[in-house]
């Protein structure tokens, strides 16, 4: 059961999306700040809880096996934080996007791979070792190099505090996932019956996330809907088809090539979302509106990257 429900996680993101479009206050509890935990909002919580689930799977041998990289993996992370970041910004700019739209947009493509990757890998028939390799290899770069790029790139919209995005990404990237690795190497067992349940608690999670960001923003949203699904679409599509062709030039074979491309295709939406929602990432916005747009990016990627991705790999599937 609960692998059918992972299984279907990209039905289950469109299907969130369309409830909080519908039914924003069922979805904006999560985002809005209104609830905190020993003083941390909801969202940074639900966000470490993802990145935990990430680190229970891991062990220390995973990171060690990191210092013999394969081709086909330093390939796939380089092209995910060269391609993606690159590619958000020439959309920006082609589609002059607000402010506030254009760095979201880069911010999203800014992140590291999602953890749905793994599984759209799976399904296409793709090489899921790999995948899961990329996604925590650039997951743990991304702690770095997200404020980076996004302090590169997005600079030329709006000042960005990089340090204070540096910290951010400590706290609900690094500690958390390093956390959930030293767990499982602590308390193996309880480790394993916790991991039976945590691919749901964090696709749930997810869900609620971008169903946040979509029901809050959805006046943002119907204003600007069609350079925002136009901006949102290039990215992932560049991401997939850049991702595919590039890793071919560099002689990846097939199966290496649909991994890379899913992977470099498919960000963190969650992340890049709640990011940007955060009230000091906000706080760099002269201007409010465009404050409130800087997440909407990432909640329509979030649906965009599931579709393509789905697709794609139903037709690889099909291919073998």
């Amino acid at each position: 059961m609960l692998q059918r429900i992972t299984n279907n996680f990209a039905a289950l993101t469109i299907a969130g999306v369309m409830l909080a479009w519908v039914w924003p206050q069922g979805f904006v509890w999560m985002t809005d700040g209104r609830f905190a935990i020993a003083g941390q909002p909801l969202l940074n919580l639900a966000l470490g809880t993802i990145m935990l689930a990430m680190g229970l799977t891991l062990s220390f041998a995973d990171y060690r096996s990191l210092a013999r990289m394969p081709r086909a993996l330093l390939a796939g992370v380089g092209l995910q934080f060269l391609v993606m970041p690159l590619s958000g910004f020439a959309i920006a700019r082609a589609l002059s996007l607000e402010p506030g739209l254009a760095v979201g947009l880069i911010l999203v493509a800014c992140c590291p791979g999602g953890t749905a990757s793994n599984i759209v890998t799976y399904i296409a028939r793709g090489h899921v070792a790999l995948s899961v390799a990329m996604t925590m290899v650039s997951t743990l770069a991304a702690v770095v190099l997200t404020p980076l790029l996004t302090g590169w790139l997005a600079g030329a919209y709006v000042e960005i505090d990089r340090w204070n995005l540096l910290v951010s990404m400590i706290g609900v990237v690094l500690v958390p996932v390093v956390l959930g690795t030293l767990l499982n190497r602590l308390f193996p067992r309880a480790a394993a019956r916790v991991n039976a349940v945590l691919p749901l608690v964090a696709i749930v999670l997810v869900v609620l996330i971008v169903g946040g960001i979509v029901g809050g923003a959805k006046a943002q949203i119907m204003e600007h809907a069609g350079v925002l699904l136009l901006a949102t679409f290039l990215l992932h599509a560049l991401g997939f088809g850049l991702g595919y062709g590039l890793a071919r030039m560099l002689g990846m074979g097939e199966v290496e090539a649909r991994t890379i491309s899913i992977e470099v295709g498919m960000q963190n939406s969650g992340l890049g979302s709640g990011l940007a929602k955060t009230p000091a990432f906000a706080a760099q916005f002269a201007n409010a509106a465009q404050a409130a747009l800087a997440p909407v990016p990432a909640a329509i990627s979030a649906v965009w990257h599931v579709v393509i991705g789905s697709l794609l790999a139903g037709v690889w599937r099909r291919r073998g």
